[in-house]
C-alpha cells in the first residue's frame, strides 16, 4: 500500500493519529487578513476548475464568503487568541456532587473530508473546590468544535481543557454526533450516529459513571 492509499484510508475509516490538533509551526505567523485573501484565491480555483462561471451575480462573491467562514467561524478555533477566558470561583456553597450540562449543541467539521458534524455535548465534572460559569463550558465545547476535528479528539479535548482549568481530573464528556462524510456520501447513511465518551477521576468508577449516564437521560420539559 503507497502513502495516498494508506492515507486514503485513514480518512474512509475516520482514524485520529494524534490527540492535539495537528498545526505547522508557523500556524499564526499571517493574520486573519492575508489567510482570508489567500484562501479566496484557492476558493476561485476550485470553483473555477469545477466550471463554475464565477461572474454569476449569485456566485461572484462566493470565495470571499467562504475564505472568511473558514478563517473566522466554522474554523476559528484553531486560533488560540479565541480560546474562551474560564474564570473559576471558589466553591463557597460547598456544592460537592455532580454537575451536568447537557444538551451542548455540537457544530464541528470532520478532517478527513471538511463535512459538518452536527450534535450535542454533555458535559459534567465533580468540583475540587473550583467551579466555573456554566456558559463557559458550552464555550468550550465551541471553541473545539471549531476547528478540522475527530470526534474522539474533541472529546478528549473537551475533558482535557476543564481538568485544567478546575484543575481536578473528575471530568467527564459524550458526543453524541452525525458525521456528513458518513450521512451525505459513502455508505449515505441519514440515520447513523456516532457516539464518543471519555471519562476522567471519579468518572472512571461504574457508579459514578452510572449516576451521570442517568442524568443525560432525564427529559427537560420547559
Amino acid at each position: 500500500m503507497n502513502n495516498e492509499d494508506f492515507n486514503d484510508e485513514i480518512g474512509q475509516n475516520h482514524i485520529g493519529t494524534n490527540e492535539e490538533t495537528p498545526l505547522r509551526s508557523d500556524a499564526f505567523e499571517k493574520s486573519d487578513e492575508e489567510k482570508i485573501e489567500l484562501i479566496k484565491k484557492d476558493v476561485a480555483n476550485i470553483l473555477t476548475t469545477l466550471g463554475i462561471d464565477l461572474t454569476d451575480d449569485s456566485l461572484k462573491g462566493t470565495p470571499n464568503r467562504v475564505a472568511k467562514m473558514f478563517v473566522k467561524e466554522i474554523f476559528g478555533g484553531l486560533n488560540p487568541n479565541r480560546k474562551p477566558s474560564s474564570s473559576t470561583f471558589d466553591n463557597k456553597y460547598k456544592y460537592n456532587e455532580m454537575l451536568v450540562e447537557k444538551n451542548i449543541v455540537v457544530y464541528s467539521t470532520c478532517e478527513h473530508h471538511l463535512l459538518p458534524i452536527v450534535g450535542r455535548a454533555h458535559v459534567a465534572y465533580i468540583s475540587n473546590g473550583k467551579v466555573v460559569g456554566l456558559s463557559k463550558m458550552n464555550r468550550i465545547v465551541d471553541y473545539f468544535a471549531k476547528r478540522p476535528q475527530v470526534q474522539e479528539r474533541l472529546t478528549i479535548q473537551i475533558v482535557r481543557e476543564l481538568q485544567k482549568v478546575l484543575n481536578t481530573n473528575n471530568v467527564a464528556c459524550i458526543i453524541d454526533a452525525k458525521h456528513l462524510c458518513v450521512n451525505s456520501r459513502g455508505i449515505r447513511d441519514i440515520e447513523s450516529s456516532t457516539v464518543t465518551a471519555e471519562y476522567g477521576g471519579k468518572f472512571k468508577e461504574e457508579a459514578t459513571r452510572k449516576e451521570f449516564l442517568e442524568f443525560i437521560k432525564l427529559e427537560t420539559n420547559f
